[in-house]
């Protein structure tokens, strides 16, 4: 069917100058809110800190509700669009391909919306929820049992399963289908052109792009500085480096340095090939975990915690805790729904950016199941592993991680007790969580060079460079300071208006697919009958 596409303004991006290929505005706007947070934040740590934290607070204590709904409603959304008739609806022209072969393209969604966290979170989460949540109260279980590590690995799954997953389907999905399909530009802007139209190219779509560029910069920062720990961690099991302030910038100068030449190389090389690495990296990883630790129990805790998953997800999404004073809610689901939406603009555009040629129905179910499925198979078994050795081998899994989440992944492998075998999988471990580090960065620095270039997908070479090293720059001085925890908190706060934006977003999306794909009438349906016959 043919759709009617849109023909951006020409003055876009600037022609010529310091600013070529740029949109210049865009570009200096950015710089000022970059040095204006970074500036109010480390001038006086603790009162930014407050600050940002006032906000939080208000979010999850007054908004929670909203939080819960927004990332509901997008996950039904999803899903309808998943069975819909608008599932092989082309995201391009109707005789587009793929740029990038479906296992490359997974392996790059993984390296934009998971990365480094999935190792040291798939041991420390479980443990934390372990020892405390409300669900063991509700369900009548003692804790630090066989039956709490249930509870805890499928709480596990949920933070960071199917409602997460499904809000990067909804922007990137409302991304690609409006640059790709209606010829907008590949930029957050696009999304909300049903509602703005020709404002898009305003003050009001340089404002949904500049929210976009501070969830993407300022959120790799923090993950970046609080993320560097765990692998300063791993370098000092290793005896290689001691886990100090001058190595931990250090190891923020190297990864930048990776980061921005896969950058700069382009999606079809660097970012392809990290991704890749990575991917069959982790999956040998894994596969040590699930040999080493106790098998049988692990695949026990696998196929329980996907049932125990998949039959409570729904009612767990819905759940709001009303205790007063309970402040557990808001401490891990809200929060992760925080950090999700935070996250939303900079992946989103990302997988927009990798999957043009894909179907409606091929991107929901890739993006939505197939990495929720890797999810719930790595927390089964990363959770299990840590578990088992614990309560087996009496590791002491759960106090190195009350002590530093970051040590939990590494005390889980000297617990499996094959001592000749800790070093090399140590390594292993932490030159993984470097390289899921540098696809984080990279993909990050290309999606706000793509935004500040108006959608352009391969933006000038040297702003990679330069919004590479601004990342990394940002990362460590916010780490020098101490302001990354506030930082981060700040960041989630930003995510209010982007939940809002998600729900326009999936206001346009439909509205869009109804009004290019409308049902036939009567007469239509009765002439294609007679045609049939």
């Amino acid at each position: 069917m043919s759709i009617e596409t849109h023909v951006p303004p020409e003055n876009l991006v600037a022609k010529s100058g310091v600013f070529a290929g740029m949109n210049a505005f865009m570009a200096i706007a950015s710089m000022v809110m970059i040095l204006g947070f970074v500036g109010f934040t480390v001038q006086d740590v603790e009162y930014s800190g407050e600050v940002f934290a006032l906000g939080k607070d208000f979010i999850i204590s007054t908004l929670d509700w909203f939080y819960v709904l927004v990332v509901t409603v997008v996950l039904f959304f999803v899903f309808w669009l998943l069975v819909s008739r608008f599932g092989d609806v082309r995201l391009g022209k109707d005789d587009e391909t793929p740029d990038f072969s479906t296992f490359s393209w997974i392996c790059m969604l993984f390296s934009a919306g998971l990365g480094s966290g999935l190792i040291y979170w798939g041991v420390a989460e479980p443990m934390y929820h372990i020892q405390d949540n409300p669900f063991l109260t509700r369900e009548g279980i003692e804790p630090g049992g066989l039956e709490a590590a249930a509870v805890a690995i499928r709480i596990t799954n949920f933070h960071w399963g199917l409602h997460g997953w499904a809000l990067y389907v909804l922007v990137g999905l409302s991304l690609a289908y409006f640059s790709y399909r209606k010829g907008l530009p590949l930029s957050l802007r696009s999304a909300l052109y049903p509602i703005l139209k020709d404002r898009v190219y305003g003050p009001w779509g340089h404002a949904v792009d500049l929210i976009g560029v501070f969830g993407t910069i300022f959120g790799l920062a923090t993950s970046l500085g609080l993320g560097v720990g765990p692998i300063a961690a791993g370098l000092e099991n290793l005896g290689w480096m001691a886990n100090t302030t001058t190595n931990q910038m250090i190891l923020i100068a190297g990864i930048t340095v990776l980061g921005t030449a896969s950058a700069a190389s382009g999606v079809g090389k660097g970012v392809r090939i990290l991704s890749e690495i990575n991917v069959w990296a982790s999956l040998v990883l894994l596969l040590l975990f699930l040999i080493l630790g106790p098998t049988a129990f692990i695949l026990g805790m696998v196929i329980s915690g996907a049932g125990d998953y998949i039959w409570n997800v729904i009612p767990m999404g819905f759940w709001i805790d009303g205790e007063p004073g309970r402040q557990w809610q808001s401490w891990w689901t809200i929060f992760y729904w925080g950090w999700w939406i935070a996250w939303c603009p900079f992946v989103g555009l990302f997988i927009a950016r990798v999957s043009k040629g894909r179907t409606i129905r091929q991107f929901c179910f890739c993006v939505l199941l197939v990495p929720t499925s890797v999810v719930v198979l790595w927390m089964g078994v990363f959770g299990g592993a840590s578990v088992g050795v614990d309560l087996f081998n009496a590791a002491g899994v759960v106090e190195a991680v009350n002590a530093d989440y970051a040590t939990g992944v590494f005390q889980t492998i000297a617990g499996f007790g094959y001592d000749s075998l800790v070093y090399p999988i140590t390594v292993l471990t932490t030159v993984l969580l470097v390289s899921w580090f540098v696809t984080s960065s990279d993909s990050g620095t290309l999606v706000m060079c793509t935004m500040l270039s108006m959608g352009d997908e391969h933006p000038p070479v040297k702003f990679r460079v330069f919004w590479g090293v601004t990342s990394g720059v940002v990362a460590g001085v916010l780490l020098l300071a101490g302001g990354l925890n506030a930082l981060q908190t700040a960041s989630i706060v930003a995510g209010l208006p982007i939940a809002v934006m998600l729900l326009l977003m999936l206001y346009g999306l439909a509205n869009a697919l109804h009004e290019d794909f409308p049902l036939p009438d009567v007469e239509d349906k009765m002439e294609l009958r007679y045609l049939n016959r």
